[in-house]
């Protein structure tokens, strides 16, 4: 990442990579790390604010007995993100509730191997 207002990922060390950069193991891990690098660049927060919340998020999991395998990073930078978001005030958080439930209901009512679709209707607008 280049440019002004670039996250600096030297302050990730935990940060899954390789010599060309971050590896994601699955397309929402990408999705996760764009989401929080564009709104760190937008402002919304800063890179600081983002390493605190991450590495806050992660110390939270150890001390729940997480063994830090980096299989599960992505999903403290997922709760970090959701947090900050909430924070911020960029999304409610029994909303945020409901869209995780409607999606996890989803999620286990699609057969194998076909996509998840969310259905409109309640919570799901």
């Amino acid at each position: 990442m280049t440019g002004t207002g670039a996250a600096p990922l030297d302050a990730l060390p935990a940060l899954p990579r390789d010599d060309d950069g971050p590896v994601f193991r699955a397309p929402w891990e990408a999705q996760a790390f764009a989401l929080a690098v564009r709104l760190s660049e937008a402002g919304v927060f800063t890179w600081a604010e983002w390493a605190e919340a991450l590495g806050a998020e992660i110390k939270a999991a150890q001390a729940q007995g997480d063994p830090d395998l980096g299989d599960t990073y992505y999903r403290h930078w997922l709760n970090a993100l959701e947090a900050l978001a909430t924070a911020k005030g960029l999304v409610d958080p029994q909303e945020l509730g409901t869209r995780k439930e409607d999606w996890r209901r989803a999620y286990l009512a699609t057969p194998h191997g076909r996509p998840v679709e969310l259905k409109a209707g309640k919570g799901a607008g």
